[in-house]
């Protein structure tokens, strides 16, 4: 019988690859991308200090997302961090993916925060 490693342990395996190349500065932080099944969450890390500057949730109750697993709900969480960025003088970051492909929510998510003001 042939043991198959779970797709998150493949995620997190990509992930640690991924985090081996980039980091987050104070000048330049990491702009972190988690998606569950249900949910969607993003954080702005100064992996130097070892701070989150920013962070921004489809559970926030402040965003009135009904459902925070959909493409909608990336966008709307994308608009949020970008903007909670400009409030902290944050306008270029590194784009981590969490070892997620970049398709559909992460995609809309990155898109809508580059849309609304961050660079990266």
């Amino acid at each position: 019988m042939v043991n198959k490693v779970s797709r998150n342990e493949v995620r997190k395996m990509r992930h640690s690859r991924i985090r081996s190349k980039i980091s987050g500065t104070p000048e330049v932080p990491r702009l972190n991308v988690f998606r569950s099944n249900q949910n969607i969450s993003v954080q702005i890390i100064d992996d130097v200090n070892a701070v989150t500057l920013a962070s921004a949730s489809s559970l926030d109750k402040s965003l009135k997302i009904e459902n925070g697993s959909n493409i909608e709900a990336a966008k709307i969480v994308g608009k949020s961090i970008a903007e909670k960025a400009k409030k902290a003088n944050i306008t270029k970051v590194v784009f981590d993916r969490g070892g997620y492909l970049y398709h559909g929510r992460v995609k809309a998510l990155a898109e809508a925060a580059r849309e609304n003001g961050l660079e990266f």
